[in-house]
């Protein structure tokens, strides 16, 4: 194969913060010979090969470029790359996406669109966009499909982290320490040890404690600080010319008080049906009537099941106002006013061999990586005060129903009280009110498992508590083995397999509320002390709750079995011109077993672990099979045939033109079991792309500039999208066009300056007509819409009318309404994108009405055919149509622009100013799209100065991160209907300054 050198590989590669050669002037620039030395050696084609000659888009940071650009860790990446952005997610994940591609599948059956690997090895579930790069030889970022070769498949790119190897017959050392505002305390170090003339060992490690960047007006705390460190030790054996052997082992471990969001908005909503209107993200709090909470504790819904009006919390029509009516939202992103500090645990342990053997003109590589993840957080639901003041008369009647019981509203002598209800009611006064009703509220703690206040394991707290809380733990291993040629005559081969297994042993997502523990406690007490017999008899069960009283996402096993069978051929049609062509077999296999629970089924006070409960047996947690089921168990099947085929033209030893085809795949998954139950598909297919890339690398003025200029198209198939139904993340497919550029260019117009500039553009839309329901629009903007909100689940449905009349619609709801004592339909504020009225009242008995019309209602609005009336209750909502809309997380335009000066002293001595400047165009944080839904343009600047010892063993340097202190939003989550449809945003970090020294010998 061709290999040459070229100037620069990737994009200020060769940014120099330790300046290598000594002051020698030339009489032209243009010939230094310092200009065409700096060459980066890649694995994009899993063959070394400087990063010029790849006929892949692909960008490269060396060591030297990774701290000159103070990129220190995943998401500075996003600030220099072309197409390419990186946000954070709910449930602990993030996104890294690549040309319009990312992570928009949620879930844990979900696969990474953007594999991230370790030294050519990939990775699941890792955890290493939280921590921070050290003693790294370089990074590697490949934009387009690269199942051909990497890992498992990877559909919009792959990321491939390449750590320092160690250094055989030399020792060395190095160690910077950093302190910066936020009482930032960041240390590094790295030593290299030989170990006779064939072995040598080389450790490093991190670590980071720093305050927090928001501030908490609860009680004045700093909090989303950090506290991390990472360690790595890396062993090398090199017994011959033609062997090496390389083992890495790799251990992370964070514990401090990490947001994963930034902050909460929402346009408040005064009906309280949907909680957040559809125009503005304000710095404002949700309706809390329409949460599930509030809901679930009405006096509306206590009215209809048939208990004590006096025992509910609130009203859904409050004049008074809800929850947060009186709450003042902090203007500011980076302060909240939370009674829950945060926690954050993660940590990875990857342990790593690799063996290349020569084989003459050939060479067989092996390599096993064996993976262990954890991440546990919790934090406020709503980062918000909820006043208890409503709750006032609820609480007070529990506190009397437990010390006196039930009255029966009888005259004497019959008894003023049921006998023996004071029991029922005792154990939740017990649990959540011990103090007295006005004292101390307790919430729902967890642990692995759903034991909370009812068990004796709860969080108490003058204000009522709302906390979630995402935990996964994961084990994964795989095996690879490449067999590649380097033949004198013009061809040559890779071929390859790769098999890789993971396993999830637990992957939960909670919400605990005091209001949630205090509905399924009194639900579950009354039902339990009303049961009747099979006759129609009093026949009351023990006093119980109903469970879980916490809302449990719960997967107790995934795993996946994946293996692939790739290779690739290179030939030299002629000198110039290389054909490279392959194909890869791709076979994924997945099994899922998983619950949603909530409120399901009766548990006695006391008896512990919910799933003993003698009556269990009234959950189901898969209503597909006959039966009751403790869990949902699916296994799925995805394989496929994938390629690419690449024609590269070396038009001089300076200039390549490439034009390639590659088909990208990435396999389905499985939809997590949904409670209350909405009619979503059980499983998700398979992603599938067709990629065209044209692409010209060239060199110019003997090596001063650099000028790379990339073309892209991708024909979309099935790409998988998440949103939120019924509290959880289910996925569905769409399909997309996308087509990009992108110009890369350095300069060099001396050795002692050194410019990158780099700009892209990107049309990701989708692609025909797919028809979803806009879970912040249920109604669809269709005027003659109603939507409802579910007071008996916190869910929303729309009711529409067949005549598509809005005065028969609202008639509809109205009189139903009328005969539950609800109020009618009610319009949205006019500012609020919401063309359809809104009401609370039931769906499912909406629908049961409209299939079995009582006779006053279908002589006023007459019948169908069927006899059924000519309404629908559409569930989740009335489907829009979304063609053309664009992609989420995928900016229009990208630019960056970074300078750099060594100015060199005649003692030897250094300085090195730098400046970076990025640009991040508009982009959607969801598909959506609208107003409420834009992400605004941001900038980011960082600079530094550098001062370097004459023998380049020492350092000083002083840095900023973002300069202008942007609140940079990088993306954005709409929750549910239940949570009353808030924003979560997620940001960069605020502006960051300090100091460093450092030293190496």
């Amino acid at each position: 194969m061709r290999v040459r050198a070229s100037l620069l590989a990737g994009i200020c590669a060769s940014a120099i913060s330790f300046p290598a050669f000594a002051q020698e002037g030339t009489d032209d620039d243009l010939e230094d010979p310092r200009l065409s030395s700096n060459v980066i050696i890649v694995t994009a084609q899993r063959q070394a090969q400087s990063l010029q000659e790849v006929p892949i888009a692909v960008s490269a940071f060396d060591a030297e470029a990774l701290e000159a650009q103070q990129i220190e860790n995943a998401s500075d990446l996003q600030l220099t790359l072309p197409n390419v952005s990186f946000t954070k997610s709910n449930f602990t994940s993030s996104s890294f996406t690549i040309r319009g591609i990312g992570d928009l599948c949620v879930g844990v059956t979900c696969d990474s669109a953007t594999a991230i690997h370790t030294n050519g090895s990939p990775l699941f579930g890792t955890r290493l966009f939280e921590t921070e790069y050290f003693d790294l030889e370089r990074v590697e970022v490949l934009r387009g499909p690269q199942g051909t070769l990497f890992g498992r498949n990877a559909t919009s790119g792959v990321v491939n982290v390449v750590t320092a190897k160690p250094e055989l017959g030399t020792f060395s050392a190095a160690a910077d320490f950093e302190y910066g505002n936020y009482n930032s305390i960041k240390a590094r170090g790295m030593v290299n040890v030989p170990l006779g003339d064939t072995i040598a060992f080389r450790a490093a490690g991190f670590y980071l404690n720093r305050d927090g960047f928001t501030t908490n007006l609860y009680d004045n705390s700093d909090i989303d600080g950090r506290d991390m460190y990472a360690v790595r030790g890396s062993l090398r054996f090199e017994p011959t010319a033609s062997t090496t052997l390389d083992l890495m082992a790799f251990y992370f471990r964070e514990n401090d008080d990490r947001l994963r969001i930034q902050k909460q908005t929402c346009q408040r909503d005064p009906t309280g049906v949907l909680g957040c209107l559809n125009t503005r993200r304000d710095f404002d709090s949700t309706n809390a009537d329409s949460t599930l909470a509030s809901v679930l504790t009405s006096v509306e819904l206590f009215r209809i099941q048939g208990l004590p009006e006096a025992l509910a919390l609130g009203s859904v029509y409050d004049t008074d106002g809800d929850g947060y009516s009186n709450f003042v939202e902090p203007n500011d992103v980076r302060t909240v006013n939370t009674a829950f500090t945060p926690e954050y645990f993660a940590d990875e342990l990857q342990l790593q061999a690799h063996l290349d053997q020569g084989l003459g003109s050939m060479n067989l590589s092996l390599t096993g990586i064996y993976q262990e993840t954890t991440v546990d957080s919790r934090q406020d639901y709503n980062l918000g005060i909820l006043d208890r003041s409503a709750y006032a008369t609820g609480l007070n009647t529990l506190a009397f129903f437990a010390a006196n019981g039930v009255p029966t509203g009888l005259p004497a002598p019959a008894p003023a009280f049921f006998p023996g209800s004071s029991a029922y009611f005792a154990p939740i006064a017990a649990a959540l009110i011990p103090n007295g009703p006005n004292g101390v509220l307790c919430t729902s703690d967890n642990d692995d498992g759903n034991l909370g206040a009812f068990e004796g394991n709860s969080i108490c707290s003058d204000v009522p508590l709302s906390f979630d809380r995402s935990v996964q733990y994961q084990t994964a291993w795989s095996g690879e083995a490449i067999l590649s040629s380097d033949f004198d005559g013009p061809f040559n081969f890779l071929v390859g397999g790769i098999y890789a297994e993971t396993d999830v042993s637990e992957n939960s997502y909670y919400v605990n509320s005091f209001g949630l523990d205090y509905a399924t406690a009194l639900l579950g007490t009354f039902a339990a002390f009303a049961n009747v017999d099979g006759g129609g008899n009093p026949a009351p069960l023990p006093p119980s709750y109903l469970a879980t009283s916490m809302y449990r996402n719960n997967t107790t096993d995934f795993k996946l079995k994946s293996f692939g069978i790739f290779g690739e051929v290179y030939f030299d049609i002629t000198d110039r011109l290389q054909f490279t062509g392959g194909l890869r077999y791709n076979d994924d296999s997945k099994s899922v077993s998983a619950r949603t629970t909530l409120a399901d089924f009766l548990n006695p006070f006391g008896n512990g672990d919910p799933f003993t409960s003698p009556f269990v047996g009234g959950f189901d947690a898969d209503d597909a099979l006959p039966g009751n089921q403790l869990l949902q168990e699916r296994e799925v099947n995805f394989d496929a045939i994938t390629g690419r085929a690449v024609l590269d033209y070396e038009i001089s030893p300076d200039n390549t033109l490439y034009f390639s085809y590659s088909r990208g795949y990435k396999s389905g998954g499985i939809n997590p079991p949904l409670s209350p139950i909405f009619a979503v598909t059980d499983s998700f297919g398979s992603e599938q792309i067709d990629a065209f890339e044209i692409g010209s690398k060239n060199t110019f003025l003997n090596g001063a500039a650099q000028v790379n200029l990339t073309g892209f198209y991708y024909k979309y198939k099935d790409l998988q999208l998440s949103r939120i139904v019924a509290r959880t993340s289910v996925n569905d497919t769409i399909d997309a066009n996308i087509w990009g550029l992108e110009l890369e260019t350095i300069l060099r117009p001396s050795y002692n300056w050194l410019i990158n500039m780099n700009i892209s553009y990107l049309n990701a839309k989708v692609a025909g007509d797919q028809f979803f329901s806009n879970p912040r629009d249920p109604g669809g903007g269709d005027p003659n819409a109603v939507i409802i909100k579910d007071i008996s689940n916190g869910s929303l449905c729309a009711v529409t009318s067949d005549a598509g009349s809005a005065v028969a619609t609202n008639g509809f709801v109205g009189a139903f309404n009328e005969a539950l004592g609800l109020q009618g339909p009610t319009p949205f504020p006019s500012d609020g994108g919401i063309a359809s009225n809104g009401a609370f009242s039931i769906c499912q008995a909406l629908q049961d009405t409209i299939d079995a019309p009582p006779a006053v209602l279908a002589n006023i609005f007459g019948t169908r055919a069927d006899g059924t009336l000519p309404f629908s209750v559409l569930s989740p909502g009335v489907e829009v149509n979304l063609r053309g809309n664009r992609l989420p997380q995928a900016p229009e335009y990208k630019a960056s622009i970074g300078v750099q000066y060594t100015a060199e002293f005649d003692n030897g001595m250094s300085l090195v100013p730098r400046f970076d400047l990025a640009y991040t165009g508009e982009q959607y944080g969801n598909v959506f799209n609208g107003n409420v839904n834009r992400i605004e343009p941001f900038v980011q600047a960082n600079a530094s100065i550098q001062l370097n010892g004459s023998d380049n063993r020492w350092f000083v340097r002083g840095f900023v991160q973002n300069i202008f202190d942007s609140n940079s939003v990088t993306g954005l989550y709409v929750t549910d209907a239940s949570s009353g449809n808030f924003t979560n945003i997620f940001t960069l970090d605020p502006r960051r300054y300090g100091i460093a020294v450092g030293a190496k010998f």
